[in-house]
C-alpha cells in the first residue's frame, strides 16, 4: 500500500533562476548606451575638428591673399611672416612654399618701383554711366583705366551687373598682367595675374607666363651673388623672349654661364667650365677677354693634343741584290 502510495505523488521540478537572464538584459543596454554614447561623442569630435579645419583654412586662404598685396607693395618682411605662418599650420598649402622662397631671395635685392594707378576722376552719371565708360576703355585696351572704372563701379552700387562685372575684372587683369610682363614689368604683371585668378583659373598661355616671370626674377636675384643658381634658373626661360627692361633672358643667362665657367675654372675644374663656355657660344653668345682666356686654357687642360705616331724608316736594310749575268 505504501509502495502504490509513494509511486503517485507528483515529482517537484527545479525551476532555472532569472537573475542571470536578468544581469545579462542589464549588461547588454548598459553597452548599447555606451556605445551610442560613445559613437555620438566621436561623431561630435569630427564636428569639432572640421569646423576647427575650416576657421583654419579661412584664415590661411586670407593671410595668403594679404601676403599677396604686400608683395606687391614691396612690404617683404611682413608677406615673409604671413607665408611662414601658413607653411607652419599647412606645409601643403598651394603656393605658399614657392611663395616663401621667392620672398626670401627677393629680400636680397632691390625691388622694382610699383607704378600707382591713375587717379579716378568724380563721375556723377552713377554706376550705369561708370559702366558704359568702362566698356569703352576695355575695347580701347586701357587696362588701367578700365580698372579705376571698374573700381568706381564697385562703389557706386555693388550689385550692379555683378556677374558681368566680375568677368570683366578677370578680363582687365589678366591682359593688363599679360602685357607688363610682355614690358618688362614681372613684378607688377605678376601681381595682376594673381588679382585676376580670384575671378576665375588663368589661361594656359597667361599661367606659364607668370611661371617663367617668377623663374626669371629667382635666377635675377642671384645675380653676382651666386652665379651657379643664376645659370640653373635663367636657363630654364632662356629663349622665351622675357626681359626686365635692361637685359632680356638669352643675354642673362650668357652672362651668368659665363661667370659660372669663370668660377669653376678658378677651382680648376676644367671640363665643367669648358662646358658654360660653350653653352655660351653655342646659344649665340660671345666670350669676353677673361672667360677667352680661361676657356683656351682650360680646353688644353681637359682635352690635350694626342700625340702624332711618326713614321719609322728602318736603317739596317739589306742591299739590294744585283743580278749577275752568265758568260
Amino acid at each position: 500500500m505504501s509502495e502504490s502510495t509513494e509511486s503517485t505523488q507528483p515529482l517537484k521540478i527545479k525551476k532555472p533562476a532569472r537573475w542571470p537572464r536578468i544581469l545579462l538584459s542589464v549588461l547588454g543596454v548598459l553597452v548599447l548606451l555606451g556605445v551610442s554614447v560613445f559613437g555620438g561623442y566621436q561623431i561630435a569630435k569630427e564636428d569639432r575638428i572640421s569646423a576647427a579645419k575650416e576657421v583654419v583654412n579661412k584664415q590661411l586662404t586670407d593671410q595668403f591673399q594679404y601676403a599677396l598685396v604686400d608683395i606687391q607693395f614691396g612690404r617683404y618682411e611682413a608677406a615673409k611672416q604671413r607665408l611662414e605662418y601658413i607653411v607652419a599650420n599647412d606645409p601643403s598649402y598651394p603656393g605658399a612654399a614657392q611663395k616663401l622662397t621667392e620672398i626670401l631671395v627677393l629680400m636680397t635685392v632691390p625691388t622694382a618701383t610699383v607704378t600707382p594707378l591713375p587717379t579716378p576722376t568724380a563721375n556723377p552719371t552713377g554706376a550705369e554711366g561708370i559702366f558704359t565708360q568702362a566698356q569703352a576703355l576695355v575695347n580701347a585696351r586701357d587696362w588701367a583705366n578700365a580698372l579705376v572704372a571698374l573700381d568706381e563701379v564697385r562703389k557706386a552700387d555693388p550689385s550692379y551687373k555683378a556677374g558681368q562685372v566680375d568677368g570683366m575684372y578677370y578680363f582687365v587683369l589678366r591682359n593688363y598682367g599679360f602685357d607688363q610682363i610682355v614690358a618688362g614689368n614681372l613684378e607688377g604683371g605678376i601681381y595682376e595675374l594673381t588679382l585676376a585668378e580670384r575671378f576665375a583659373p588663368l589661361d594656359r598661355t597667361a599661367n606659364a607666363l607668370r611661371d617663367n616671370a617668377r623663374v626669371y626674377l629667382i635666377g635675377a636675384s642671384f645675380w653676382d651673388v651666386d652665379w651657379k643658381q643664376a645659370a640653373e634658373y635663367l636657363s630654364q626661360v632662356n629663349g622665351t623672349g622675357l626681359w626686365d627692361g635692361t637685359m632680356n633672358a638669352n643675354q642673362r643667362y650668357n652672362y651668368a654661364a659665363m661667370r659660372y665657367g669663370d668660377d669653376l675654372f678658378k677651382s680648376n675644374d676644367m671640363c665643367a667650365a669648358v662646358t658654360q663656355y660653350q653653352n655660351v657660344t653655342n646659344n649665340g653668345g660671345s666670350l669676353d677677354d677673361e672667360a677667352s682666356k680661361h676657356y683656351n686654357q682650360a680646353y688644353q687642360i681637359c682635352f690635350p693634343p694626342t700625340a702624332v705616331p711618326t713614321e719609322v724608316i728602318p736603317t739596317d736594310t739589306p742591299p739590294t741584290e744585283v743580278p749577275t749575268t752568265g758568260p
